[in-house]
């Protein structure tokens, strides 16, 4: 298993990205994973707590493993936004993910701010010929900022979509996360907790366990 830590040319400069590429020959079956972290203008970076379980989570799943900084991020270089421009790096870091793994069948996974970006990369996927290669397996949305601009527009194509969220956020009104998982059909498991799943991780991983589609 080799982990490692680069930066990559972005529209906005670099993008840094730490990524795990587990050992021995992968195939166009096997997984990868892309992780999008919180709202930057909050603090969120790729090293918070609830994206550090995602990426474990699919480390020891067998996943190849990708999370990374949005612009003006850590050594991430340009200007933080509002969901363009990052959606925009999302989309980089997963034609460099091409690049370093043989798999494409995409788990692909975001927490608050970054779920919105992980079901905006989902809807952008097949109007984007360039990643027709891509196979979207799992959607895996976390306490997701469904009520920013346009949430409730998107749509996807993928095997298996869920949502994992606490009954007591402070920051996304669960009903409104409970509205969207009912418009579009996912399947949620709701755990007794905010927004940032503080002493909750280890009922968030299973969580993951038991919807992810292997």
């Amino acid at each position: 298993m080799n982990q490692e830590t680069v930066l990559i040319d972005a529209p906005a400069g670099v993008l840094e990205v730490e990524m795990i590429l587990q050992d021995g020959e992968r195939s166009a079956r096997d997984d990868f994973a892309i992780i999008c972290h919180p709202n930057p203008t909050q603090g969120g970076t790729m090293n918070n707590k609830v994206v550090s379980t995602l990426f474990r989570f699919c480390r020891d799943a067998g996943m190849d493993v990708f999370r990374f900084n949005f612009r003006g991020v850590g050594r991430s270089t340009g200007s933080v936004g509002t969901g363009l421009g990052e959606l925009d790096d999302a989309l980089t870091v997963l034609k460099f993910a091409l690049t370093k793994t043989k798999a494409r069948r995409l788990w692909l996974g975001g927490f608050s701010f970054g779920g919105y970006i992980a079901a905006k990369v989902a809807h952008h996927l097949p109007s984007d010929d360039s990643l027709a290669q891509v196979h979207l397996r799992n959607l895996a949305l976390i306490a997701p900022s469904v009520q920013r601009a346009g949430a409730d527009e998107l749509t996807w194509q993928t095997d298996h979509a869920f949502m994992i969220y606490g009954d007591q956020d402070e920051l996304v009104p669960p009903e409104a996360m409970e509205r969207f998982a009912e418009q579009n059909h996912l399947p949620a498991t709701v755990i007794e907790t905010g927004h940032f799943f503080h002493g909750k991780l280890v009922e968030l991983r299973q969580a993951l366990e038991h919807h992810t589609l292997l």
